[in-house]
């Protein structure tokens, strides 16, 4: 019997040629079978066949619930058939196990949204944007260089669904982490990539003596210190503009803890050494530096490194052209490149995120 090695690592038997040609069809109707699925749930199909239970819902009650014709129904209830999404007994229809998870289940619905709002047009341009380098596929919003910059000027919609895509895995994860970052008790935390403040907020609401700086973009730095005076913690909290892919930049000197959660990912490999560079020279010997990242080759789940590998997509359509969701096998390198040392690794915390400590 073959066995194959997929994405994560683990093994698994090889598939017959029916079931392999089968899947393969699966994959060259993807995208229909999306959209179909994604109709369904904005039209509140799904939840409502859902709530149906096991008594499940007949043509004319699909209608009434989404204000869809017979004929769409017709088309939308053989692709949820098909795909193992609908069940049908007699006349009526229900969702299976697969569509209860479209339905109610919050990553499902997180990636949905982020992959249809954000990533789905600009897909188009995948192959451009390999070619390239560039993320061809921002253009379907306008022009800008890459996605940060564009954050503030997106359709609302989009940037709604961006940012829930964002932060849905690090609010998992930040409360696992605050304990561990706060064991040594710092009292000067800078959150290098501090986007809307959520980890800022996280660390001023843990402990009523540390103190924040955020360092970013402009753009993201106005939401941060809205976000944070609103909270009524203004007083512990300053902001540093920079642009980490500016060669001149640098980093402020004088932080106990420098947090990089979910951000090194937005970057090519030399990107990732330069920036490391940069916390490296604001670093001294007694200074932490923590990477949190969500790593291909780390994840519990298949489902979790294929997420990954899909995100990785988004990174070169979308958001930059040159970045990725990285092994950890190929990112330690990058970090002794730079000149610094992984002396702690933590894995599966939250979603599947890994947590390194970091010293000079």
């Amino acid at each position: 019997m073959n066995e194959i090695t997929t994405i994560n690592d683990s093994v698994k038997t090889e598939p017959t040629a029916v079931d392999a040609k089968a899947a393969a069809q699966r994959i060259a109707f993807g995208p229909i079978v999306f959209q179909a699925c994604w109709i369904m749930r904005k039209t509140g199909l799904l939840a409502a066949l859902d709530k149906s239970r096991s008594k499940g819902l007949s043509f004319d009650e699909m209608m009434a619930v989404s204000g869809l014709s017979h004929y769409a129904i017709t088309v939308l209830v053989d692709m949820g058939l098909t795909a193992d999404v609908l069940w049908r007994k007699e006349d009526r229809y229900g969702v299976t196990k697969t569509g209860y998870m479209l339905t109610k289940d919050d990553m499902t619905r997180v990636n949905m949204d982020f992959v249809g709002d954000v990533c789905y047009e600009g897909s188009w341009h995948l192959e451009e944007a390999l070619k390239e380098s560039k993320p061809s596929g921002l253009k379907v919003f306008g022009e800008w260089p890459t996605i940060y910059q564009a954050l503030k000027s997106l359709p609302e919609r989009v940037r709604q669904s961006w940012f829930a895509f964002d932060h849905f895995y690090s609010d998992h994860s930040f409360p696992a982490a605050l304990p561990i970052v706060f064991k040594d008790k710092p009292a000067r935390i800078m959150d290098v990539g501090g986007n809307t403040g959520k980890w800022a907020l996280a660390c001023l609401r843990h402990d009523a003596d540390v103190h924040m700086t955020v360092v970013d973009l402009p753009g993201q730095l106005r939401e941060v210190e809205r976000n944070i005076t609103a909270a009524g913690f203004a007083d512990r909290l300053r902001t540093v503009h920079s642009d980490m892919l500016d060669p001149t930049s640098t980093l402020p000197e004088g932080a106990d803890v420098i947090w990089m959660s979910q951000f090194l990912d937005c970057f090519g490999e030399d990107e990732v050494v330069a920036i490391l560079r940069k916390a490296k020279a604001a670093m001294n010997e007694r200074t932490v530096l923590w990477i949190m990242e969500t790593f291909i080759d780390r994840q519990k789940h298949e489902a979790g490194a294929f997420c990954l590998a899909g995100t990785s997509l988004y990174f070169t359509a979308m958001a930059n052209g040159n970045s990725r969701m990285y092994r950890a096998e190929t990112f330690k390198p990058l970090v002794e490149k730079a000149g610094l040392r992984v002396v702690e690794e933590i894995d599966d915390l939250g979603l599947g995120h890994t947590l390194w400590r970091c010293m000079v």
